[in-house]
């Protein structure tokens, strides 16, 4: 990792991963300690197998500040201070709560682990944000494809509003302290492996994932990027968009975009099934590279 302007080295050797028993989480928790890290797993529920969260696990509610101060500043006992901070915790998509419950609950989760980490003085905070900002479910237009990071958030649920404060509010809490490194990444929908067996029954019907354009990320790249994310050592606030590097679809993505959004505008060329949900971004700064495909896992699929 190189240094930052003030010649401070920030290579995180502890790192506290919220969320951990969650889909993303468990891929998150499982990559960081096979690179080497020491992770401090946190949620406010067990994991159902226990092997899917092996190791230092601590239970915690994010929303209580005090908490979440604790779980940061390595004050609960047997567990020590952290470097880092990887903030996944959440109500995870738009209508399972209430809408005032998934904004109180994901909202005041975030604000207090940025907040617990400016207290214990971590520099280092990535977060998971949500392709939700870009507009989805796409009902109004997006306004050209492969959609990026260079226009507004458009949240148009209450979780993507969420998502979207959250975004501005890490801006806000780097402007205040110039030190602080906070990536934002911008999850598509996250897949395991078995999922894939479903995405056969995508294909007869392109409505069925226009909400995303076609997009997902195998929770292994999640993981990736939120590696990459860690090492990222450029002070402020970043967002990222991170998908894998095609789409859940058979068909080419821009004869899909032709057929359903006749009147979106392709910015530049998209070849054969390239994602539409633009990672140029990631590459470029974070050094991102898709390595999964669901095409490895469904027969017939690499080949069609």
């Amino acid at each position: 990792m190189t240094s930052t302007a003030n010649d401070t080295p920030r290579t995180p050797q502890r790192v506290l991963v919220t969320g951990a028993t969650g889909k993303l989480g468990r891929a998150v928790v499982r990559h960081l300690r096979d690179v080497g890290l020491d992770v401090l797993a946190v949620d406010r529920a067990a994991a159902a197998d226990a092997r899917d969260v092996s190791g230092e696990f601590l239970l915690c509610d994010l929303t209580d500040y005090g908490q979440a101060l604790e779980a940061v500043t390595g004050t609960v006992d047997e567990h020590g201070p952290v470097d880092a901070v990887v903030h996944l915790a959440a109500v995870p998509a738009p209508g399972l709560r209430p809408n005032a419950a998934t904004f109180a609950n994901n909202a005041t989760a975030t604000y207090n682990v940025f907040a617990a980490c400016r207290a214990a003085g971590v520099k280092q905070v990535v977060w998971a944000s949500s392709e939700t900002v870009l507009g989805l479910p796409f009902d109004t237009l997006p306004p050209y494809a492969p959609v990026d990071e260079e226009y507004a958030p458009r949240p148009e649920s209450t979780y993507s509003l969420a998502k979207a404060l959250e975004e501005e509010m890490a801006r806000h809490f780097c402007r205040w302290d110039p030190e602080l490194v906070m990536v934002g990444l911008r999850f598509s929908n996250v897949m395991d492996v078995e999922d894939y067996a479903a995405f056969p029954s995508f294909q007869d019907d392109p409505q069925l994932r226009r909400w995303n354009l076609w997009g997902y990320i195998d929770a292994r790249d999640g993981a990736q990027a939120v590696e990459r994310g860690l090492r990222h050592d450029v002070p402020g606030a970043e967002v990222f968009v991170i998908a894998n590097a095609d789409t859940v679809m058979l068909r080419p993505s821009a004869e899909l975009m032709a057929e359903v959004f006749p009147d979106v505008p392709l910015r530049r060329e998209v070849a054969g099934t390239e994602t539409l949900l633009g990672i140029d971004k990631a590459r470029r700064v974070l050094g991102y590279e898709p390595r999964h495909s669901w095409r490895d896992h469904v027969e017939g699929a690499r080949d069609a």
